[in-house]
Parts: structure tokens; sequence; C-alpha cells
């Protein structure tokens, strides 16, 4: 239980300092701009070290259980370049919801992450881009896993759960766009316009033009596609995928966490 308790704490901070990051513009000065995007990377992956070491420690994932993450890793890449950004389009994600929600946070958090940069070393591109994508798309994978963790005592059918996932796919697919918008809103929406990122004015000034800018630019209907996307395929296959991952987890002995 201190082990489970301990990888919900890791899940809890990974959270936290990726929100902070994303949100980098809403609080840093003009002149930090560069330093902060500079130093994601440096912050991101003992963060990412750091899950997979508090799973293995606690038991929780060993050679069988990491074999099965880094599976869905290499499938969930590969599946990302059939439609990586193409007018909205984003096959990833259903993949990592559904991993989420059946083996947890950590598990979901490393495979959002690990798919996501994956994926871009294979082609779907390498830029100051990617780190950003790799947390967003983590917490995508750690929202899963809460949820799969409040659904956890319900006996449920499987169109309950099919209905919650397809359910949270909707604020998952916005907030990794919006998450996506935000770190680079400065740089995209220029200077001296009604959308422009202000730099020192109040957190809740930029928030409220960032809002106008998603809503102007068309970053809310790009976002659309990837939520119709992720909804569809969730529909279409989460009945089978709940069933084979939950038989392969059995068989690796991968627990909550």
């Amino acid at each position: 239980m201190q082990a489970k308790s301990w990888s919900r704490a890791i899940g809890l901070v990974a959270t936290l300092v990726s929100l902070s990051v994303f949100a980098w513009p809403l609080f840093i000065t003009q002149e930090s701009q560069t330093a902060m995007a500079q130093g994601v990377f440096i912050g991101l992956m003992p963060i990412l070290v750091i899950i997979v070491l508090a799973e293995y420690g606690s038991g929780s994932l060993g050679s069988r259980q990491l074999a099965v993450l880094g599976l869905l890793i290499a499938l969930n890449a590969s599946i990302r370049l059939l439609g990586a950004g193409v007018a909205g389009v984003e096959t990833a994600f259903f993949l990592i919801i559904i991993a989420g929600y059946v083996f947890g946070m950590g598990f979901g958090f490393t495979l959002g992450a690990g798919s996501l940069l994956v994926s871009a070393l294979l082609g779907a591109g390498v830029g100051p881009w990617l780190p950003f994508q790799m947390m967003a798309a983590g917490l995508v994978g750690i929202g899963a896993g809460g949820v799969g963790n409040l659904t956890l005592r319900l006996k449920s059918r499987a169109a309950f759960e099919i209905a919650i996932l397809c359910a949270y796919a909707i604020p998952a697919s916005f907030g990794y766009g919006a998450l996506m918008t935000l770190w680079n809103w400065p740089f995209l929406a220029g200077e001296g316009s009604s959308l422009s990122f202000v730099a020192g004015a109040p957190p809740l000034v930029n928030l409220a033009t960032f809002i106008k800018y998603e809503f102007f630019t068309g970053g809310l209907l790009w976002d659309l596609g990837r939520t119709l996307t992720t909804a569809i395929l969730l529909a279409l296959t989460a009945k089978t995928l709940l069933a084979t991952l939950r038989r392969a987890a059995n068989k690796a002995g991968i627990h909550r966490s």
C-alpha cells in the first residue's frame, strides 16, 4: 500500500510539474521564454525516469511489465503515424486512454510520453514542441488512470466503461490541444494585437486573451478533429482492448497504481 501511495504521489508531482511548464506564459516574463523552453527537456526526462523507477521499486513494473509497456509504446507510436496531426486527426490517444484506464496513472503517463517520443523519432517530427507533446500526452494517460481508479470499485458493464472512456476523451483531447497551443502562444500570436501575449500582465488577463486566441484562430475546431477521432476509436475498440489488456495485466502481474 505504501509503495502504491508513493507511486501515486510521484504521478501527482509529475502532473503539477507538467502543468506548471505549460502555464509559463501566464507567469513568466518575456526575457525568460527561451531559457524556459530549453530547460523543458532537462526537467522532463528525470520525471519519466523517477516514475519508472518508482513503479519498478513498488513491484508493479518488473521485466514482464516493462515488456508490455515497451510493446504498447512501439504499437502506439506506429498507430500515431497513420494520422499524426492531419486536419486535427490524432490516432494515438485512444490507446493511451485505454491503457491508462486499465494499468494505472504511472503506466499511462509513461506510455503517453514514451509513444510520442518514439513516434517523433520514427518520422512524426522532432522539434522544440516534442517535450511538450510528451508531457501533454502523459497527462492524458495520468487522467485516464485517475478515471480508472474512480471506477475501480464499481461493478461496471462494458457499455458503461466505454461511455466513461468516450466521455473522458472529450476534455482530454481538448485539454491536450489547449496545452500545446498555450506553450507557444506568445510566439504565434505576435505582438500588438488583441490576441497577443502581454509579458507581466496578470495571469487571468493573459488567460482570457488566450481563450479568445483559441476561439478566433480555429484552435478549438482543430482540436475537435482529435476529439472525434479519439472518441470514435474508443467506441469501436474499447470493448475488445479492455478485455485484452486486462488479460495481459493479469499474466504480466501488473497492479494498478
